[in-house]
């Protein structure tokens, strides 16, 4: 009567309780996030995806882990989880402006370019020179058809950095559309000079020189542009990368012509490993 009562048939054992070190999951976490960055060098997004939502569930503070995650949803086109990470990132913080460039390529890609303009340029208060950001500026206004604020961006990246020839292109693709092929040229034979391999103002050129009635040498640098990246031989593609309609109309030209249609053929029948955008 007096002895100890033994348990209950089927009671519950109270758990022993693991005593987990914050620190050192924080830690766990960096390091996944720093696994996440080097798988998403290599473009294996998905893999990336996983281990970079891990780490900001073990380091919910670090800025930088929810940062990573927001541009790999942004890699994926998940753009509103991208924005949500990233609003996340912006909350531990404030003062970093690749924060609010990503948030601005995120709205872009939402086609939300007045938020993306506010996003660039309230990052760009932050870091003014940065050539990658005026030129997202300078896409933004274009997408809205403020050429004369587009080419300004453009110009102003130029200043920044002399060697980011997008944006001299881009101006080229302005001019074209403003109905100066000369200009238009000029603007993408500057861009040539930089990078001499650029597949996308060889191949304006072409079509600019081939509308122009040149045919021989429109087709023969069409041709090799298409080598060097036949993607640019899609008008979708070339949507995508801001091509106007008078541009696109006068691509098709040349893009039907049996010569092109070849050299596109041959390209797409010996599949290689194109630049990256």
């Amino acid at each position: 009567m007096w002895s100890v009562a033994g348990p209950v048939s089927g009671q519950a054992l109270v758990p022993h309780t693991l005593q987990l070190d914050s620190a050192q999951l924080e830690q766990q976490g960096i390091s996944l996030a720093q696994e996440a960055a080097q798988l998403a060098q290599f473009q294996q997004y998905e893999v990336a995806l996983s281990r970079a939502r891990l780490a900001t569930q073990l380091a919910p503070k670090n800025y930088q882990a929810w940062f990573l995650l927001g541009g790999l949803y942004l890699q994926t086109d998940q753009a509103d989880k991208g924005i949500d990470a990233l609003r996340q990132a912006r909350s531990l913080k404030p003062d970093e402006p690749s924060i609010l460039f990503a948030m601005g390529s995120a709205y872009f890609q939402q086609e939300k370019y007045q938020d993306a303009i506010a996003s660039l340029q309230e990052g760009l208060k932050l870091k003014p020179d940065s050539a990658e950001a005026l030129f997202d500026l300078g896409n933004s206004y274009y997408r809205l058809k403020k050429f004369p604020d587009a080419i300004a961006q453009y110009q102003k990246a130029v200043s920044s950095d002399a060697k980011f020839w997008p944006a001299i292109n881009n101006i080229g693709l302005i001019k074209y559309e403003q109905g100066d092929v000369q200009g238009a040229i000029k603007q993408w034979e500057a861009a040539l000079a930089i990078e001499k391999e650029a597949a996308e103002p060889r191949l304006a050129i072409a079509v600019a020189l081939y509308a122009k009635g040149d045919r021989e040498q429109g087709l023969a640098m069409g041709e090799a542009a298409l080598k060097t990246d036949d993607r640019y031989g899609d008008v979708e593609f070339l949507k995508e990368n801001l091509w106007g309609e008078r541009l696109i109309k006068d691509t098709q030209k040349l893009l039907e012509t049996p010569r092109i249609q070849a050299t596109l053929a041959q390209s797409q029948s010996q599949p290689e490993q194109k630049p990256s955008n």
